[in-house]
């Protein structure tokens, strides 16, 4: 690792410790040359995969995009930044672990769901609204019943 105050190229590591729920390891460094410590942060790079869109477009994993949906949904109820974050990052986790180039954007509709089941039952339903196209009330009507009827609202 270079050195950020002269450039040398003899650092060593003085401390590593994780961060990041251990996602990111902080190490404490010192130049050799000049005596400067200095911090840096590790991480894997783990892509993400592509999104297979229902026309058959290709489009890349945008978290922003999943976030203000995610938030959209949940405008006005009492779910916590730390959850949504949480919850991005299960999502993501999945995604990776199907080991995957590509997955079809339904795929990662229905984990959407599935984590917003869980955080709030009004968000759910507000999403799977929107994202399943719900035609007419009785379409609603009946999501809404199989939900007061599935093992996690009990």
């Amino acid at each position: 690792m270079y050195c950020p105050f002269c450039s040398a190229t003899d650092t060593k590591v003085i401390d590593s410790r994780l961060i990041a729920e251990g996602e990111q390891v902080r190490r404490r460094r010192e130049c050799a040359h000049c005596g400067e410590r200095f911090t840096t942060f590790e991480s894997a790079e783990l892509l993400m995969p592509r999104l297979i869109k229902q026309d058959g477009r290709r489009q890349a994993f945008e978290e922003d995009k999943l976030r203000a949906g995610m938030q959209r949904a949940l405008e006005k109820r009492p779910v916590s930044l730390e959850q949504i974050d949480a919850a991005i990052g299960r999502i993501k986790r999945k995604l990776r672990a199907t080991g995957e180039r590509e997955v079809p954007s339904r795929q990662l509709g229905e984990l959407v769901m599935s984590e917003l089941q869980q955080l709030d039952e009004v968000a759910f339903i507000r999403f799977a609204s929107v994202y399943r196209r719900f035609a007419d009330v009785s379409e609603f009507r009946a999501e809404l019943d199989r939900l007061a009827h599935s093992p996690a609202a009990q």
